[in-house]
């Protein structure tokens, strides 16, 4: 039988990827990647902790749907900057941003 503490595990080991991955990327579309698994393994958790939470499982699932509205907006505007650097700087990777802001 699948448990909360199944959920929990799985939730913690897509984080530790997102994060391996977020620490490692010298890409800017891998980095925004990592990130968004490691929003997702938190709408894991919120969902997992709602369900098993006899008090209101509806507030957890409404920071869900919340955090998903802002993930896909982090997205869209991540992915749109990355192309606009992109196609004006031929930079590739993200130690190359840093010599844009002066």
């Amino acid at each position: 039988m699948i448990t909360a503490t199944h959920y929990i595990v799985l939730a913690s080991a897509l984080f530790c990827i997102g994060l391996f991955g977020v620490m490692t990327a010298r890409s800017a579309l891998r980095v925004v990647v990592a990130v968004e698994l490691m929003l997702n393994a938190v709408n894991l958790n919120l969902v997992t902790f709602a369900l098993t939470s006899a008090a209101r499982p509806a507030a957890g699932l409404g920071f869900v749907v919340l955090l998903i509205v802002v993930a896909a907006a982090e997205v869209g505007l991540a992915l749109a900057l990355v192309v606009a650097l992109s196609r004006t700087s031929d930079i590739t990777a993200i130690d190359g941003y840093a010599t844009l802001k002066g």
